[in-house]
């Protein structure tokens, strides 16, 4: 079964307390002292936390960052930018839903690649997350964009819920 990688979109700090749960993503949306106080306790815990801006990852010390590849026109070199002053942190990168971009975000060797699933055209996702496991070393990770998708289907190492989503998940279990 995938690991889950959780975006926080409230200000709780209960799902630092479910220990099936190694990492969150810490959008900027959040409050700077929210996303402060979180880093902290998932330090101390031993959990990755993840901003959705560089900044916010160099600001708060955060262990790596999620960025939206999907809309890139320079892969490599957009990749490159978002790594100044991130040495050895983690990269989860969103990409396009097609293999030759899944190609050109893996060049980049980031952590992990992101791929978006939604209801309608889920076959495709599917073959597509299967061919890239079984062709690429690199882990991946798959965001759910709306209610109804069976992420446990799909081959890939990780699925990134928000907290809301995942607790239904975890009712229903």
């Amino acid at each position: 079964m995938q690991k889950f990688i959780i975006n926080i979109t409230q200000e709780d700090f209960s799902p630092l307390d479910d220990n099936a749960l190694e990492c969150f993503i810490l959008p900027d949306s959040l409050s700077k002292v929210f996303i402060s106080r979180f880093a902290e306790r998932a330090k101390d815990l031993g959990k990755l936390t993840l901003a959705t801006s560089p900044e916010i990852c160099r600001l708060y010390h955060l262990d790596g960052v999620v960025a939206d590849f999907s809309k890139s026109e320079n892969i490599a070199a957009d990749f490159e930018m978002l790594c100044q002053g991130l040495e050895g942190k983690f990269f989860g990168l969103i990409c396009r839903n097609r293999r030759h971009e899944a190609m050109l975000v893996s060049e980049c060797e980031p952590d992990f690649v992101i791929f978006r699933a939604f209801r309608d055209g889920a076959e495709n996702i599917l073959e597509l997350t299967s061919w890239y496991n079984e062709m690429f070393l690199l882990q991946s990770a798959l965001l759910p964009c709306e209610d109804g998708v069976d992420f446990s289907a799909y081959k890939t190492d990780f699925v990134i819920l928000d907290d809301t989503k995942y607790k239904i998940f975890v009712a229903k279990a």
